[in-house]
């Protein structure tokens, strides 16, 4: 990515810091009410990457900004990305439990969708096991939604991976995929745009959300 881009969106999210949510977790939701986040998010680069990937023609589902820093600096444990946003709640069969965060509908779909998707995270800022680098446990993508005995199991037999990364690079990753970060040992800016990607519409009238809301606090 180029640092320039990189550069200006930097500056942009330093004059919008009060619409990033202070405390425990700092984060946007919503990352178009920041233009340079927005033009990050847009870049035909990621679509064509994220194309690549699902090998059909991928669109972004769902934009979100992390900031791991000093004053906020949590960890986040073994887990999936096993929600999606939607434009309302409707019933269809596989879809569920439904819920609620500042006021969009969030919902777990079937596997099938999951699995059809990809995520890619662009890092704004170098990223290594010191400052909460994203860890994750490779090949836990293909074994489906897991319960947390699989969860407790995979995390036992399998070597975890850090996926230490440098500004401006992107890391390209599963939603089923298990992950986690840990708090900094030297905190500093760890700021990440992480941009989900499907290549489908959904059944049964559901709507994938577009990125227009309120920016509320995210972790990951």
């Amino acid at each position: 990515m180029d640092h320039a881009a990189l550069d200006y969106a930097v500056d942009a999210l330093e004059e919008a810091r009060s619409q990033i949510v202070a405390g425990r977790h700092a984060g946007l939701r919503d990352v178009f009410a920041v233009p340079a986040l927005a033009a990050l998010a847009e870049n035909p680069e990621f679509r064509r990457l994220a194309s690549a990937l699902l090998e059909r023609e991928a669109f972004v589902v769902r934009a979100l900004f992390f900031d791991k820093n000093a004053e906020a600096n949590w960890k986040v444990a073994w887990h999936q990305d096993l929600t999606i946003c939607v434009r309302e709640r409707m019933d269809a069969a596989g879809f569920g439990p439904w819920s609620m965060k500042e006021g969009v509908p969030h919902v777990q779909p079937p596997v099938e969708i999951l699995e059809r998707m990809v995520t890619l995270r662009l890092h704004l800022d170098d990223c290594d096991q010191s400052n909460g680098a994203l860890r994750v446990l490779p090949g836990s993508h293909l074994g489906g939604k897991l319960s947390a005995a699989a969860i407790e199991n995979w995390r036992r037999g399998t070597p975890e991976r850090v996926c230490a990364t440098a500004r401006g690079e992107v890391l390209a990753m599963r939603p089923l995929l298990l992950h986690a970060s840990s708090a900094a040992s030297e905190p500093r800016h760890r700021r990440v745009l992480h941009l989900d990607f499907a290549g489908e519409d959904l059944p049964g009238g559901l709507r994938w959300r577009t990125m227009a809301g309120q920016s509320v606090a995210v972790h990951s």
